[in-house]
């Protein structure tokens, strides 16, 4: 499997507005892309940091995601506002996972 990161910095006083934007089109628009796991959002609102965490089933499906018909593209535009600067993506391989 195959994870991206996105390092996010948010605009001050916006951080639960953009977690409902997350949960409310983000997740929905990442469960309709092929290959996609899981993902996950962890905040910090004293400092308005935010990491993203998408995990997809192969690294062309993550990286199809991005492309200019993949819907990450869109997804940042609707976030845009939330945003100070562009957020840092990263790549990763799934190395290891230990479930309960």
């Amino acid at each position: 499997m195959h994870v991206r990161t996105a390092n996010i910095q948010i605009n001050s006083g916006k951080m639960q507005e953009a977690i409902d934007i997350f949960n409310s089109s983000v997740v929905p628009a990442q469960k309709a892309q092929k290959g996609y796991q899981g993902s996950y959002l962890m905040t910090n609102a004293s400092s308005g940091k935010a990491i993203a965490i998408s995990i997809w089933e192969t690294e062309a499906d993550m990286l199809a995601s991005e492309s200019d018909s993949g819907y990450l593209k869109d997804v940042l535009a609707k976030l845009a506002d939330f945003f100070e600067g562009s957020p840092k993506l990263d790549h990763y391989e799934l190395s290891s996972e230990n479930s309960p």
